[in-house]
Parts: C-alpha cells; sequence; structure tokens
C-alpha cells in the first residue's frame, strides 16, 4: 500500500460528477471528528498530467477545507487502480474507517443526549421553588398580637420573672 503524503487542498481537481455527491451534512461529521482526533484516513488521489484528481474522499477533503486547512493527507494511487474505485472501496481498511467513524457518530450523539439530559436536569431543579420553612417562632399572621415572639417568651419560670421585672410588670 503507498504511503501517505500530505498534498496541498488548492491544487486538488475534483470532477464535477463527485462534486455533486456532497452532502453537507457528512461534511459537518467529519470536520467534528477531525477536529477532536485529526484526519484518521488518507483521501486517495491520482496524477492527471500536471493535476492531482480526486478519486476517493469527497467528504474528508470538504470538511478540511471548511476547517481551513491548506493542505490534506492523501495517497497516490495509480490511473489503473482509479478506474477500478468499487475495489478501492471494498478495502478491508476502507470499511474498518467507516465502522469507526459510524461509532464516533454514535458516542458523539450519545453524550449530547446525556449532556441535553442533565441541563434539563438541572433547569427544572432551578425551577422548582426552594421549599423554605419560615424560621421557628416566626408569625405569618398579621393578626396575631405584635407584643410577643419568639424571642419574648420565656422558656422558664425564673426567665418570666426576670421579664416581668424589666418591663415594669407584677408577678
Amino acid at each position: 500500500m503507498p504511503t501517505p503524503e500530505s498534498f496541498p487542498i488548492e491544487k486538488i481537481f475534483v470532477p464535477t460528477k463527485q462534486r455533486k455527491a456532497i452532502k453537507p451534512e457528512i461534511v459537518a461529521e467529519i470536520a467534528e471528528s477531525i477536529l477532536e482526533i485529526g484526519q484518521q484516513a488518507p483521501i486517495s488521489v491520482r496524477r492527471d498530467g500536471d493535476r492531482i484528481v480526486l478519486v476517493e474522499g469527497l467528504h474528508r477533503l470538504e470538511a478540511c477545507k471548511a476547517l481551513g486547512e491548506t493542505t490534506i493527507l492523501g495517497v497516490l494511487v495509480p490511473a489503473e487502480l482509479a478506474q477500478h474505485k468499487p475495489l478501492l472501496a471494498e478495502r478491508p481498511e476502507v470499511e474498518a474507517e467507516r465502522i469507526k467513524m459510524a461509532r464516533l457518530k454514535q458516542l458523539r450523539l450519545e453524550k449530547e443526549a446525556a449532556e441535553a439530559s442533565t441541563s434539563a436536569l438541572k433547569g427544572v431543579r432551578q425551577a422548582e421553588a426552594p421549599r423554605t420553612r419560615p424560621a421557628k417562632g416566626v408569625r405569618d399572621n398579621p393578626k396575631a398580637s405584635s407584643g410577643r415572639t419568639a424571642k419574648s417568651t420565656p422558656k422558664t419560670l425564673s426567665d418570666w420573672i426576670t421579664q416581668q421585672k424589666s418591663s415594669g410588670g407584677r408577678y
């Protein structure tokens, strides 16, 4: 298998027929993956005179463009192999990459769902009114006498006597 090398993105020609197959949602997924783990699978290109022609990896190429990359990892394949593109797609490493990308997508979706669930739960908890009890001895009844409060209620007989003496009352 040829070794991957770096190719300038601007020099890669994409045939019109391939360009029509671009799916923006796939480009976005691959771009996210490249941001998280880097480009794992090289694209396939071939030489055609002075230009480099894309054989396989349109969505990876578009994802790198969207991320502002100037180069992309790719392998140079002979023109004969490029004509047998279905054979290229059936290679085990290509299938393994597809499986890996599907697994990463599933993990990302599960992570997003868990984060959404956690934030929704936090929102519900914050929306619930805090259940607080009034301080012990505080009365909410406006008709209650204002002369006595929890602090002025004596707890023992000696407290009552002391209170009566200080207020000038009789005991």
